[in-house]
């Protein structure tokens, strides 16, 4: 049965987005939420890892515009956690 789950990163980004990376190997809904801080896009690791979040069809949003992801508000991302199975923050 297929899962919905939630990465929310803030502190650990390069971690983070690997292991969301990860999470695509099963059938799931995985969804990423960039929180409160701007994506460090001079690491290589970390954009490689939005870059195949985006190529699998991962939901990639931040509440921070500069991060050149979807855009969603932090009160927006508040309402929808509730509606997954499991969220993960790192």
């Amino acid at each position: 049965m297929q899962k919905k789950i939630a990465v929310i990163v803030r502190d650990r980004q390069a971690e983070a987005l690997r292991m969301a990376v990860g999470l695509t190997l099963e059938d799931d809904e995985i969804s990423v939420y960039i929180m409160d801080s701007r994506l460090d896009l001079n690491d290589p690791v970390i954009t490689m890892n939005v870059d195949m979040l985006n190529d699998l069809g991962v939901r990639v949003a931040s509440n921070i515009p500069e991060n050149n992801v979807g855009i969603i508000s932090t009160e927006d991302i508040a309402r929808i956690l509730p509606q997954y199975d499991s969220v993960i923050p790192y």
